[in-house]
């Protein structure tokens, strides 16, 4: 193979692979997201992974799905395609939680809704059948990691057949896929056929017969008839997402069977360091003219760390990177930032040093032993475990190292933090706040309702308000002005309108102001999902109330927004729904004031809140 510039991007046309040298593709890969070289990005992070190992690869982003001609514009690649929908699962891109139809996709040039399909994986894969009768499609990404077996689908409204089955796709990696697809492109290129690999760990296969030692699991028929069926289902697939209960799983679909073989082992320190030193160019494609929105809120971002053991039941990063949290090494992010003030257009400011949540960097299990033997879906619920090691020491120095920098000016943690692990991290939470902190916090206690919290797998109350002592304490001792901005989830599942009143007078007493409001979507994978679709809850069988009802989710939002003008209505409607018509005067401004508090945003807080980027939730996070 021709030896290629590291900073040439990896061929997307004819013309670009004839500037190589090349003839002919190993590997296609077909993308719902815009090219961006970036790490951030799925897609072109595996096209660099197998470019690292001497694959010839190229990417195809955002085709038209009924176009198969720029596909073969590129030649049969001798080995495989691989498809994977983009950053977010592409229902959830199209649609919102009220299943309205979304006006901009972030991952597209000029945030232009419509240049993916709905199920992209499914229209994808099936673009490539038609353009290469015959090549083995291995798919892969959040939407077909969540959809491995039969699922419950919130736009369709029912349970659909495992995305492997829809997509007549030859094989499907789920998780973070680094490893074990280099193994499957390895072994296709001994000549070894795509239907043989059905042992891989992080794979998923169609089979005609199962061996007696496989787990079955209640079948696609079973669990689209009985809601019981699919708790059971649920609760034998949960068990993959701890390593010391995966086992093997066969779900039967028609007269075949979709078998999940369990995780591949956790990439080490050393496997994510090397990623991370892949030859990324960090922009988009030159063929694009717009602006690629998701792009310029990462751009200037560094991944720290993946996987949480944080196990909350309406998220499903477990599932997808694991629970076991893998810390990348300060030398490694090191370099990552001086790698970046070398950049033209670099003006000195990193906008996130962080992760799926930022302050379980450096933290982890601290006994092997317990971990081989542990079957906590969560380490920090109902209580922190033991065994985790929650020590700060290599966060907050790590803080210290990316500030003092050379070219380096501001250094800003966006991702979301864990409070009830801040409560034993000293040190890091006194360098968010000196230094890492654009003037608000971005916290996520998503509650103050015991009985919700219980069900989201988080800490009550008395954790958050815990947080807020400490954090008002802290400020005045350490001279700072910062404000705390609560993120809230309305209509997950337990929680009542009344609920939400108990939370609207709690942010009301605590002057907590909610912008913006995260409404609850039933994702595949999560348990709160599950939940959302049997009404009861498959570890316990306890019914539970589902907010399914389109008004009740608008009342729950309209609570949590109760402090703007064009809520009241809304909100009023809210309180006589539940019966509490006497707290009117207290959330709209006729009852007591509300104590005294520090909360109190100085002129720069004020500042900050005109930037909505810092307090954003990152795109492809949580």
């Amino acid at each position: 193979m021709s030896a290629i510039a590291p900073i040439s991007f990896i061929p997307t046309c004819r013309a670009e692979m004839t500037a190589r040298g090349w003839q002919e593709l190993d590997v296609l890969f077909i993308s719902g997201d815009a090219y961006v070289d970036h790490p951030a990005f799925g897609v072109p992070l595996l096209a660099r992974w197998l470019e690292a190992h001497g694959y010839r690869v190229a990417i195809i982003a955002q085709p038209d799905w009924n176009n198969p001609e720029p596909l073969k514009a590129l030649g049969r690649p001798r080995l495989c395609a691989c498809v994977g929908a983009g950053a977010m699962d592409s229902m959830v891109n199209h649609y919102t939680a009220a299943k309205k139809v979304r006006n901009d996709d972030a991952y597209t040039p000029g945030g232009r809704a419509g240049l993916r399909p709905d199920r992209a994986t499914i229209a994808y894969t099936g673009l490539v059948k038609r353009a290469f009768k015959g090549l083995p499609v291995i798919i892969g990404g959040i939407e077909a990691s969540l959809r491995r077996l039969a699922h419950y689908d919130y736009w369709d409204n029912k349970v659909r057949r495992s995305i492997l089955v829809d997509s007549k796709a030859d094989l499907l990696i789920y998780g973070m896929a680094e490893n074990v697809l280099l193994e499957v492109v390895q072994r296709l290129d001994s000549g070894e056929c795509v239907k043989g690999i059905s042992d891989l760990r992080g794979t998923a296969c169609q089979v005609s017969a199962i061996e007696k030692d496989i787990e079955r699991v209640p079948s696609f028929e079973q669990v689209a008839a009985d809601p019981m069926a699919y708790n059971e289902a649920f609760r034998l697939a949960q068990k993959q997402n701890t390593p010391s209960m995966a086992k093997t799983l066969a779900q039967g679909h028609a007269k075949r069977f979709v078998v999940v073989n369990p995780p591949a082992p956790t990439l080490t320190a050393e496997e994510i360091d090397r990623i991370y030193a892949l030859p990324f160019r960090r922009e988009p494609h030159p063929s694009y003219t717009e602006t690629i929105p998701a792009y310029e809120q990462i751009r200037w971002s560094i991944t720290t760390h993946r996987g949480c053991y944080g196990g909350c039941s309406f998220c499903a990063i477990a599932a997808h990177q694991g629970k076991d949290v893998v810390s990348r090494s300060s030398g490694s992010i090191l370099k990552e930032i001086q790698a970046l003030t070398h950049t033209s257009h670099f003006r000195g400011t990193i906008s996130d040093l962080g992760g799926p949540t930022a302050n379980m960097y450096g933290t982890g299990c601290g006994d092997p032993a317990a971990r081989r033997k542990c079957k906590r879906p969560s380490c920090l619920w109902p209580e922190i475990c033991p065994h985790l090691e929650t020590s700060d020491r290599r966060g907050s120095r790590l803080l210290r190292q990316a500030r003092t920098t050379d070219g380096v000016k501001h250094v800003f943690v966006a991702s979301g933090l864990r409070t009830d692990l801040l409560e034993r991290q000293q040190a890091y939470f006194s360098e968010l706040i000196l230094h890492h902190t654009g003037g608000l916090l971005k916290v996520a206690p998503e509650t103050t309702v015991n009985t919700v919290a219980r069900i989201m797998h988080k800490p009550g109350p008395e954790s958050f308000l815990k947080f807020l002592r400490w954090f008002w304490k802290e400020n005045k001792q350490l001279g700072r002005k910062r404000g705390v901005v609560p993120y809230l989830i309305a209509g997950h599942p337990g929680c009542t309108i009344s609920d939400m009143v108990d939370v609207a007078l709690f942010l009301r007493e605590h002057r907590l102001r909610v912008e913006q409001v995260q409404e609850f979507t039933p994702t595949p994978g999560s348990l709160a999902t599950c939940i959302y679709h049997t009404g009861r809850h498959p570890m316990t069988d306890d019914p539970i109330h589902v907010p399914r009802d389109p008004e009740e989710r608008q009342l729950q939002k309209a609570l949590l927004l109760y402090h703007q003008p064009q809520m009241r209505n809304l909100v009023r409607k809210a309180l006589q729904r539940c019966h509490r018509m006497e707290e009117t005067g207290k959330l709209l401004g006729q009852g007591i004031k509300p104590p005294k508090t520090d909360n109190k945003l100085g002129a720069s807080d004020r500042n900050a809140t005109k930037h909505p980027r810092r307090t954003r939730k990152k795109p492809g996070r949580h």
